[in-house]
């Protein structure tokens, strides 16, 4: 049996989130090496920059998720929950700033 498109969505998202992920986690054990290498503290913020902008890029990947596939799904089952689903999201968009 064939998987539904949102299924593959689903996997898809998840697939490029673990690469951001692991992406940041590869800069993070470049930057501790660069720390311990006694690298330069310019070259070091340029990379602590890019770390950040990696984890950024796979919290926005989450929520893109969330919204297509969790919200949209309780939306289309219940006013109610898709409700609760949409505060929940503000209260955590909120309370980091984004």
């Amino acid at each position: 049996m064939g998987d539904s498109a949102t299924e593959k969505g689903v996997r898809n998202m998840k697939t490029v989130t673990l690469n951001r992920l692991r992406r940041a986690e590869g800069q993070v054990r470049g930057i501790i090496g660069m720390v311990e290498d006694g690298a330069s503290c310019p070259e070091i913020l340029t990379q602590v920059s890019a770390a950040r902008s990696a984890l950024r890029n796979a919290g926005l990947c989450v929520l893109k998720r969330h919204v297509e596939f969790c919200i949209s799904d309780a939306l289309r089952s219940g006013e109610e929950e898709g409700r609760l689903l949409i505060d929940e999201m503000m209260s955590v968009l909120d309370r980091h700033g984004i």
